[in-house]
C-alpha cells in the first residue's frame, strides 16, 4: 500500500518499480492503487478455490483500467508499456493471479495497436486489405476502450514446433452461414487467462495455404458463441485463480467482419513491434516481480517484528537470517534491474538497440527475473520458518505463484540458448508458426 513521508506525497506501489513516473503515468497508477485493496481482499479465497473472482471485472472496469493501454481516441486511458508494467507489478504484490489475467487482457490491445502501426509504416500496399486491417484494429480498440469489455487473448496451445516458440494448430477455413461470409474455426487453445470470464476471446488460427506466420489470422469470438467450450479445469500449483484452462472450438463460425485474415498481416504486426510479437511480454513477467517484492517485504517485516524469547532481539539480527536477508535483497534487486532495463530498451525513443538485440536481451531477462524472483521466495520461506508455511499464508502463496514464472512462456534455460544463437548467428527468433498437427 502507499508509503508516506513528511516531505512527499504518498508513494504508490508502482513507484517501487518505476521512480520516475510522469504526471500522466502517476495519474493512471493512482487508479491502479485504488483497486489494490479489493484485489487483496479476495486473494486468499481465490487461491484456495482456484477460481477467478468475477467481481474483479467490475472493479477494474469501474476504474477505467480495462482500457489502460488503449488510446484516448478509442475511449481508453492512453497508457503505454510503462503503465502496463507498473500496473501488473502493483497488482502482483496483492494478487498475482488477477495481475496475470489483467496482463493477458491488456495484451489484446496489441491486436489493435500493431495493425494500425503497420498501416502507418506502409506495410500494406493493397487498399482493400488495408481497409480490412484498419477496421479490425479499430473494432478491437473500441471494444476495449469505449465499450470496456474484457478480452481473453488465446494464441498459445499445446501443439509444439521445433522451429517456433508458439505453434498454432487451430485451423480456420472459409465458410458461409445463413448467407454471411466468414470463417469456421476448429481447435483447442490450452492456455489463456479468463476462460469463461472474458466477454470476448481473441483467437489466433492458421489460414489455408501455408504454415508460417504469414498464414496466421486473428479472430474475435464471443464467449457464448455456438461451438465454444471450456477445457477441463486444472489443479495448478500456483497462479490458481487465472482461469487458464483454455477453450475448445468446434465448428465455430466467425463473420468476416470479426476476422483479421489478410495473409501477411500477422507478419506485418510482428515487424513493427519493438520486442517480441505482442510487444508487452515483459509486463507479464512484472507480475512475478510484484510477487517477489511482496514476499520480500513481508519477510523483512516478520524478521523485524518477531523476537527471540530469551533475548528480546528481532529474529532478523541472527547471522543465519541476516545471510538470507542479504541474498534475498540481492536477488530482488537483480530481478528488478533486468526488468527496468528491458523496459527501457522497449520504450526508449529513439530506439537504442536493434529489434533482434532487444529480443535477445528479453530471452535472457525473462529467465533472470523468474529465477531471481523465485529465489527471493525460497529465501523468505527459510527465513520466516515453519509457522509461515500454511498454504493460505503469503509466503506459501507467493512461493507457489513464483514457480509458474519458471515455466511460463519459456524456461530460463531455453531463453538463454535462443539468445546465444541470436547473438552468434544474428538471426531473429521465430515467434509463431502454423502446425499441421492436431492439438490434443
Amino acid at each position: 500500500m502507499p508509503e508516506t513521508t513528511a516531505t512527499s506525497r504518498a508513494r504508490l506501489t508502482a513507484e517501487l518499480l518505476l521512480d520516475d513516473l510522469t504526471e500522466a503515468e502517476r495519474g493512471r497508477a493512482e487508479l491502479v492503487e485504488s483497486v489494490l485493496p479489493a484485489l487483496a481482499a479476495a486473494a486468499v479465497e481465490a487461491d484456495r478455490t482456484s477460481t477467478f473472482p468475477v467481481e474483479h471485472v467490475a472493479t477494474l472496469s469501474g476504474a477505467g483500467l480495462l482500457g489502460l493501454v488503449v488510446p484516448e481516441s478509442f475511449g481508453g486511458l492512453g497508457g503505454g508499456l510503462r503503465d502496463l508494467a507498473a500496473a501488473t507489478f502493483a497488482m502482483g504484490t496483492v494478487c498475482p493471479s488477477t495481475a496475470l489475467a489483467f496482463f493477458f487482457h491488456s495484451s489484446s490491445a496489441s491486436r489493435g495497436l500493431l495493425p494500425l502501426e503497420a498501416i502507418e509504416a506502409g506495410l500494406f500496399d493493397n487498399d482493400d486489405e488495408r481497409a480490412i486491417v484498419e477496421a479490425f484494429a479499430r473494432k478491437i480498440l473500441n471494444k476495449l476502450g469505449t465499450e470496456g469489455r474484457w478480452m481473453a487473448n488465446f494464441a498459445s496451445e499445446s501443439a509444439k514446433s521445433s522451429t517456433a516458440n508458439i505453434s498454432i494448430a487451430t485451423a480456420a477455413e472459409p465458410a458461409t452461414r445463413d448467407g454471411v461470409a466468414g470463417w469456421q474455426l476448429n481447435g483447442v487453445k490450452s492456455f489463456g487467462c479468463a476462460t469463461g470470464v472474458a466477454d470476448d476471446y481473441l483467437v489466433t488460427a492458421k489460414l489455408p495455404g501455408g504454415s508460417t506466420a504469414d498464414h496466421l489470422g486473428v479472430f474475435l469470438v464471443g464467449r457464448t458463441a455456438p461451438g465454444v467450450g471450456e477445457r477441463q479445469r486444472w489443479d495448478a500449483i500456483g497462479m490458481r485463480a487465472t482461469a487458464t484452462h483454455g477453450i475448445t472450438l468446434d465448428d465455430v463460425f466467425v463473420p468476416a467482419d470479426d476476422a483479421l485474415a489478410v495473409p501477411g498481416a500477422f507478419t506485418a504486426m510482428m515487424q513493427v513491434s519493438r520486442g517480441s510479437f505482442v510487444g508487452s511480454q515483459l509486463a507479464g513477467t512484472a507480475v512475478y516481480l510484484g510477487a517477489a517484492t511482496a514476499v520480500y517485504r513481508y519477510a523483512i517485516d516478520h524478521l523485524r517484528s518477531s523476537t527471540f524469547a530469551d533475548t528480546g532481539q528481532p529474529i532478523g539480527t541472527a547471522p543465519f537470517q541476516q545471510q538470507l536477508i542479504g541474498a534475498m535483497t540481492l536477488d530482488l534487486e537483480t530481478a528488478k534491474r533486468w526488468l527496468v532495463h528491458q523496459l527501457r530498451l522497449e520504450t526508449s525513443e529513439p530506439p537504442i538497440m536493434s529489434k533482434n538485440d532487444v529480443v535477445a536481451n528479453w530471452r535472457i531477462a525473462k529467465g533472470a527475473i523468474a529465477e531471481h524472483g523465485f529465489a527471493v521466495a525460497t529465501g523468505a520461506l527459510k527465513a520466516c520458518g515453519t509457522s509461515n508455511t500454511t498454504n493460505s499464508g503469503l509466503v506459501s502463496r507467493m512461493l507457489r505463484d513464483l514457480t509458474m514464472g519458471l515455466v511460463q512462456a519459456f524456461p530460463a534455460e531455453k531463453g538463454r540458448m535462443e539468445a546465444a544463437s541470436m547473438i552468434v548467428t544474428g538471426a531473429g527468433s521465430t515467434q509463431f508458426a502454423g502446425s499441421g498437427s492436431t492439438p490434443p
